[in-house]
C-alpha cells in the first residue's frame, strides 16, 4: 500500500520541518542539559498550530487527522525528541474531553488547549499500574454533589505545567470485571488536593515535564465527570489507537535524526585517509538504518489511516504493529548512530547519545513493547 502525501500534507510536514530547524534545533542541547521547560518555544508552536492540532477549528484549534498529527509528531521529534515532546503533549487528555465531555467542558479547555495557553494532562498511571489500567487504585467517592478524589498518579506527563487534568479514578472498586468501575473526571489543577512533583532524574527526553501527583481529598462537581459514571475506561480505550500511532511517529522521528546525524558525520570524518562512509562495513550499516527508517515510517502512515478510517479492528492492530516496530528500530537506529560516530558518540559533543537516551522510552510508554506484541498476537493467533 502506498501512501502518497498530499500537496497539504507535504506542505505540513515542510512547515513544521522548518519550524524545528529554526526554533528547535538551535535550543535543542541547552534545554536537555538544564532540564528547562521550552515555555517560549511551546508558545510559538502554538502560534503555527502545532500545538494540539486535531482539536477542532470551532474550538481554535488545526482540526488536523490522524496522519496530519503523524506527521507534525515526527518532524517535532526530528528535531529534538526533549521538545518535541513538550509541544507535541500539550493536549494529552483533550481528547477525551473533545469526544465525551459536556460542551461547556469543551468551550471552557479546548481554545485555551489549542492556542497554547493551557496545558492538559493525562492522569492515568500509578505507582503500581502502568500496563494494568483496570487495577488502579485511585477512587473517587460520591459526597452530595460532588466527587472527592483520592490517590496516587504516576508518570504523569506535564503533570507540573498542566492547567487541567483528566483523572481516571474507581467510582466503584467493587465493579467485575474491575474496568467497569472506572470513571474520568476533569480536574483544574490549582484544586486544593492536587499536588504535582516533578520528576528529573529522568534516562532521557529532558524538556519535556513528568510529574507523580498526589490527590488528597480532591473535591470536583459532580458535573465534572467526563461522558458517564463507569465509562472511563471505555472512553480511554477509543484512543489507545491513536496514542500508539503518536509514538510510532515519535520513533520515526527520533530514528530520522539519529540517521541524518549518522550520514553528516559519515560524510565528514576521516580515518585512514578516507572518508568513513568509503568503507563499506560503515556503508552497510547506514544501508541498514535507511531501510528501518522508511519501513517504520511507512507502517506508521498506515496505521494513521486506519485511525482515520475509523476500522476499529484494524486501527487497534496496526498501531500497535506501527507502535512496537517504529520503537525498537528507533533504539537500534539511534545505537547504531553512536557506533557511526565511534568515540566521538559517547560523549555530548554530537547530538547522537541524546537521540539514543531519547528513543528508549518509546518502547515504554503507551504499552510497552510486550504489552504491544500481547495484542498483535492476540489479533493474529
Amino acid at each position: 500500500m502506498s501512501f502518497k502525501l498530499t500537496d497539504e500534507q507535504r506542505a505540513i510536514k515542510r512547515a513544521v520541518r522548518e519550524f524545528g530547524e529554526h526554533e528547535i534545533e538551535p535550543v535543542a542541547r541547552e534545554h536537555d542539559e538544564t532540564r528547562e521547560y521550552p515555555s517560549d518555544v511551546v508558545a510559538a508552536a502554538a502560534d503555527l498550530d502545532l500545538v494540539a492540532p486535531t482539536i477542532p477549528t470551532e474550538y481554535g484549534g488545526a482540526g488536523m487527522d490522524a496522519l496530519e498529527m503523524a506527521l507534525v509528531t515526527e518532524e517535532l521529534w526530528r528535531a529534538d525528541p526533549g521538545i518535541g515532546s513538550a509541544v507535541s503533549s500539550r493536549g494529552f487528555g483533550a481528547e477525551l474531553l473533545r469526544e465525551y465531555g459536556d460542551e461547556w467542558m469543551r468551550e471552557a479547555w479546548l481554545p485555551r488547549i489549542a492556542s497554547g495557553e493551557s496545558a492538559c494532562c493525562s492522569c492515568i498511571s500509578e505507582p503500581a499500574h502502568g500496563s494494568d489500567v483496570a487495577g488502579i487504585e485511585t477512587r473517587a467517592e460520591r459526597e452530595g454533589d460532588e466527587y472527592v478524589l483520592d490517590g496516587d498518579k504516576m508518570w504523569i506527563t506535564n503533570g507540573t505545567v498542566a492547567d487541567v487534568a483528566v483523572v481516571l479514578a474507581k467510582t466503584d472498586p467493587d465493579a467485575d470485571p474491575p474496568h467497569r468501575g472506572i470513571t474520568a473526571f476533569l480536574v483544574p489543577t490549582d484544586t486544593e488536593g492536587f499536588r504535582p512533583t516533578k520528576i528529573d532524574n529522568k534516562l532521557g527526553i529532558h524538556a519535556s515535564d513528568l510529574a507523580e501527583v498526589k490527590l488528597d481529598g480532591v473535591r470536583v462537581p459532580a458535573e465534572n465527570v467526563i461522558g458517564a459514571v463507569g465509562e472511563g475506561f471505555y472512553q480511554l480505550m477509543d484512543f489507545f489507537a491513536t496514542g500508539r500511532v503518536s509514538v510510532a511517529a515519535q520513533a520515526v522521528g527520533t530514528a530520522q535524526a539519529a540517521l541524518d546525524a549518522a550520514v553528516e558525520y559519515a560524510n565528514e570524518r576521516e580515518q585512514g585517509g578516507r572518508r568513513i562512509e568509503d568503507y563499506q562495513a560503515v556503508a552497510h550499516m547506514i544501508a541498514e538504518m535507511a531501510t528501518a527508517v522508511e519501513a517504520a515510517r511507512s507502517l506508521t502512515y498506515r496505521a494513521a489511516t486506519h485511525v482515520e478510517d475509523g476500522d476499529d479492528d484494524l486501527a487497534a492492530t496496526f498501531a500497535s504493529m506501527a507502535k512496537l516496530f517504529a520503537s525498537e528500530r528507533a533504539v537500534e537506529v539511534a545505537d547504531d548512530a553512536v557506533q557511526v560516530h565511534g568515540g566521538a558518540g559517547f560523549v555530548t559533543d554530537h547530538p547522537v547519545e541524546r537521540y539514543y537516551r531519547d528513543a528508549r522510552i518509546t518502547k515504554i510508554y503507551e504499552g510497552t513493547s510486550e504489552i504491544q506484541k500481547n495484542i498483535v498476537a492476540d489479533r493474529v493467533l
